[in-house]
């Protein structure tokens, strides 16, 4: 869990719960004009400016989605609040602040609570927003952190997922199906670990997919890029649960179909030689894997010439006014309807 085993750990009961937040919260500077009254209160202020507030949560649990024998804690804080600013990023808006709560278990010193906090830091400080409140209590089964991410639009440019129209282009952002893949090479590596802890772990080659499921990134930088282009999707969301998943989202919210190509579907080459390694078909791993964080959006086809070519964007459909959905394979015309098989974290267990 901790890296140097030879320093005295500190137990969280030698500084209770208010000296435990006083102690990981107060080196977390304000940089936000919106906020006005931070920790240290019984509740923060933020003053909009006449601005739509936008607020999301997302709760991580251990032994559900994520195995710290293999997820260093750092990279844990970090990735707790990206995958909350990625729900803000989905809906067009700027983030701005967060508040972070942790249930953690007396296994715990106060030095694994740091290195989370670390984590929560960078990327405090990578995406400019405030850490403005929170809480900590025990818990008997493990941790669990919950993040609340907090963000700021105009209402007019605020994107929902019911706007798509017949027609209208299916647009995704980076690559996919790398974080799955890099999941899969922590769990075989890990399994090979527990069988045999003198064997040193295969990681080599694989950073790409392995940095995609450790330490991702939220699409903030799509917005200004898509106003660069004057472009406003019809409709968006975050591909968090499979590409699969999200468009089926889009089609229920939006009352359209889509016809899906398999052939345009955005894929490192990391992440195609590894799911061949692993004898999987890398698109499988694209719509149903999870975790990429990319943005899935629909624009009208009168922006076709404003984003084609664009290196950050893809154009890997279009909506029908039926409401079916297909995948077309690769190579054929084969309509293969399209389902969900993504995450659910009623039945999917790490």
């Amino acid at each position: 869990m901790l890296e140097d085993k030879s320093q005295e750990l500190t137990p969280i009961s030698k500084l209770g719960e208010f000296g435990l937040i006083k102690h990981l919260t107060e080196n977390f500077p304000v940089v936000q004009n919106s906020t006005k009254i931070s920790i240290g209160d019984d509740a923060a202020v933020i003053d909009s400016e006449n601005q739509k507030v936008v607020i999301s949560t997302d709760m991580l649990a251990e032994g559900v989605h994520f195995n710290l024998g293999y997820v260093p804690l750092k990279h844990l804080g970090y990735k707790a609040v990206v995958v909350n600013l990625s729900d803000i990023a989905a809906m067009n808006a700027t983030p701005t602040q967060i508040l972070v709560s942790v249930a953690v278990s007396n296994r715990f010193p106060v030095e694994a609570l740091e290195e989370i906090y670390a984590g929560i830091a960078l990327a405090c400080n990578r995406y400019k927003i405030d850490l403005i409140g929170g809480d900590t209590t025990s818990s008997n089964t493990g941790l669990v952190i919950s993040i609340t991410a907090i963000g700021l639009e105009n209402e007019d440019k605020i994107i929902k997922r019911n706007g798509a129209k017949p027609n209208d282009l299916l647009v995704v952002t980076g690559d996919l199906g790398g974080a799955y893949l890099g999941l899969q090479i922590l769990e075989r590596e890990h399994s090979v670990y527990l069988a045999n802890p003198n064997m040193q772990p295969e990681m080599e080659g694989y950073d790409y997919i392995l940095e995609r499921q450790l330490k991702p990134e939220a699409r903030t930088d799509i917005k200004k890029k898509l106003e660069e282009l004057d472009i406003l999707p019809t409709s968006m969301i975050d591909v968090s649960d499979g590409l699969a998943s999200e468009i089926l989202h889009l089609s229920d919210q939006s009352g359209v179909g889509f016809q899906l190509y398999e052939e345009k579907v955005p894929m490192d080459s990391v992440t195609i030689s590894t799911a061949e390694e692993l004898n999987l078909n890398p698109a499988m791993a694209a719509l149903n894997g999870g975790e990429d964080y990319e943005l899935l959006f629909t624009i009208s086809p009168n922006d076709f010439d404003k984003i084609r070519n664009h290196p950050d964007f893809t154009i890997i459909g279009h909506a029908t006014e039926t409401k079916d959905n297909f995948l077309i394979a690769k190579g054929s015309n084969q309509l293969i309807p399209l389902t969900a098989q993504g995450w659910d974290a009623f039945i999917n267990k790490e």
